[in-house]
């Protein structure tokens, strides 16, 4: 294994084919936010009730969106990063 395979973004969750890195943006009340998503769109995505009371979810982390198959301006929220996971992410350039 290289270096570069030692360290990096091995130990990161990646997006599923379904999912899109996203930025909360802004809380909306009602355990839903809106998110920017790496593939351009704006998103109102829900946070789902496993996630409600163990995960906090604020303004400007990043998160996993799964977008919905019927409604694409919606999604569920599927992981939400630590802030020093964010920082990696943001360093290999796969958020901005």
């Amino acid at each position: 294994m290289s270096n570069d395979e030692n360290r990096g973004s091995h130990d990161l969750r990646m997006p599923d084919d379904d999912e899109v890195f996203a930025v909360v943006t802004n809380m909306l009340g009602a355990n839903r936010v809106t998110v920017r998503c790496a593939d351009g769109n704006e998103r109102t995505a829900r946070i789902p009730g496993r996630m409600q009371k163990r995960i906090w979810i604020r303004e400007d982390d990043v998160v996993l969106v799964e977008p919905w198959d019927w409604q694409d301006e919606k999604g569920d929220i599927t992981w939400r990063y630590e802030k020093s996971e964010a920082d990696q992410l943001r360093d290999e350039g796969r958020i901005r």
